[in-house]
């Protein structure tokens, strides 16, 4: 009888997405080369995964969650019955204000809006220049542990145990990510660019070497994260 051909099956991961025009970016590319499938759903068209204890990213979005609509107050639902089950949590942007309000963190306006490339101050020593596109920001929810911050928003970047994380910038964008972005918000969009200058080849090389680096950087950085996160899915 012949060898039955080896067949693998693929980790699962749920991506929640907001907007049509805001996806997965570097998540789709990370998830790709570590065999993990992925179920991208669209909470704002009444998506959200069954109740479980498998794996979430959530997306942002352009919604304030203390006005929230009600398809934002359905997955503010789920999103606690899941955490009830412990199932690990990597939340973005809006998404993070999401998960930390479920945490008992309070979602107020940020003293300044951020938009395009800025610095967050990592509390290990150094800085980090990611992109970011908020107005709103939350308070450290009971238990978290604070990694990054920055003036305009005191928590970038926090943790609350292993396997649920809140990151207010957008690691997950890349420069196809902000060409696309760019592209449906048009002049309200505050992203830089000369992301989609790179993308047509219409920057100077220098600019280009620059530009290049700072994705890079931040790409590295949130692959490390979500390889140590998925440490900690359940099995």
């Amino acid at each position: 009888m012949p060898d039955q051909p080896f067949n693998p099956v693929k980790l699962s991961l749920n991506v929640i997405q907001h907007h049509s025009a805001e996806g997965p970016g570097e998540i789709a590319l990370w998830a790709a080369s570590r065999g993990v499938y992925l179920n991208i759903m669209r909470a704002d068209l009444g998506e959200v995964p069954e109740v479980g204890a498998g794996p979430v990213i959530i997306l942002g979005g352009p919604c304030a969650v203390y006005r929230p609509p009600l398809w934002l107050q359905r997955e503010r639902a789920w999103l606690l019955q899941i955490l009830e089950l412990d199932a690990p949590v990597f939340a973005i942007c809006m998404g993070a204000q999401l998960l930390a309000s479920c945490l008992g963190a309070e979602i107020i306006p940020a003293t300044e809006k951020e938009g395009g490339w800025s610095q967050v101050q990592l509390t290990h020593g150094g800085e980090m220049a990611v992109l970011q596109w908020h107005e709103d920001s939350f308070s450290l929810p009971p238990g978290a542990v604070l990694h990054a911050s920055s003036p305009a928003c005191p928590q970038q970047y926090v943790t609350h145990g292993e396997r649920r994380i809140a990151v207010q910038f957008h690691p997950e964008w890349n420069a196809a990510s902000v060409a696309e972005l760019n592209n449906f918000f048009g002049d309200a969009s505050p992203l830089p660019r000369l992301s989609a200058a790179s993308c047509e080849g219409n920057q100077s090389s220098e600019e280009l070497e620059h530009d290049v680096a700072r994705y890079r950087i931040v790409r590295d950085w949130f692959y490390q994260r979500l390889d140590a996160w998925r440490q900690h899915w359940h099995a």
